[in-house]
C-alpha cells in the first residue's frame, strides 16, 4: 500500500514535469511579487530574479534527471535483452 502512495510521488513523464515546474514557477513569481513591495528598488529586484532563477534551475534539474533515469532504463533493457538471448 505505501509503495502505491509513493508512487503517486515520483515524476514520470515529461508532462509532468512541466506541470510541477510551472507550479514552482507561479509560487515563484508570487513570492517575488512580494518581495518587490516589501524591499522596494534593487534590493526586491534581486530578490525577484533570484526566485525566478531558483525555478530555472529546479526545472534543468528536473529534466535532465528524467533524460538519465530513461536512459538507464533503456540502457538496462538492453542489458537484459542481451543476457536473455545468451541463456
Amino acid at each position: 500500500m505505501l509503495k502505491k502512495i509513493a508512487r503517486l510521488f515520483v515524476i514520470k513523464t515529461r508532462i509532468e514535469a512541466f506541470v510541477i515546474i510551472y507550479a514552482l514557477a507561479l509560487g515563484a513569481t508570487a513570492r517575488g511579487a512580494q518581495y518587490l513591495v516589501e524591499y522596494p528598488g534593487w534590493g526586491g529586484k534581486l530578490l525577484f530574479l533570484a526566485t525566478t532563477g531558483a525555478v530555472f534551475l529546479a526545472g534543468a534539474k528536473i529534466l535532465d534527471c528524467l533524460r538519465f533515469e530513461r536512459e538507464r532504463e533503456e540502457a538496462n533493457s538492453t542489458v537484459d535483452c542481451a543476457v536473455g538471448r545468451a541463456e
